[in-house]
């Protein structure tokens, strides 16, 4: 069922989103990190049209099809690194904040890998994400054929 268009009705709330993607892009944060928030977040929220966007994105980044294809499964596999996990267990932490939020155990962690300011940066990425598959899931913003 085609539902309303937000971007159109409320532009305003639109600009504001987009005014927090325009301060992701001044951060330190690693094009093949945001990727990887992005994509595990629309994974676990079941949003189709940010999952075909960001792993488009991710493979023009040169992200491998197999590391997507395992990205589920990222606690069984040698194919990401430390740091990597440690950002796909805050961002799986992050979406699923009604479950416990984030440990301090996996805080510590990324603090101790990352810095706070980098930490930040990842929090705000996840923040972004999940207000876009929102968006998007209970808009039924359609995958583009």
């Amino acid at each position: 069922m085609k539902r309303l268009d937000i971007s159109k009705l409320e532009p305003n709330a639109y600009k504001a989103m987009y005014g927090l993607e325009n301060y992701l892009l001044t951060t330190s944060l690693e094009k093949s990190h945001k990727e990887l928030i992005k994509i595990r977040a629309s994974q676990i929220n079941g949003c189709a049209f940010c999952l075909d966007m960001h792993t488009k994105d991710a493979i023009k980044l040169g992200e491998t099809p197999q590391r997507i294809f395992l990205l589920n499964a990222w606690r069984e596999t040698d194919l990401f690194s430390a740091e990597e996990k440690i950002i796909l267990g805050l961002t799986e932490k992050i979406t699923l904040i009604s479950q416990g939020g984030v440990d301090d155990d996996l805080y510590k962690k990324a603090v101790d890998t990352f810095g706070e300011n980098y930490v930040a940066q990842i929090i705000m990425a996840c923040v972004a994400i999940n207000g876009w598959n929102r968006i998007a899931i209970s808009t039924n913003l359609e995958v583009p054929r």
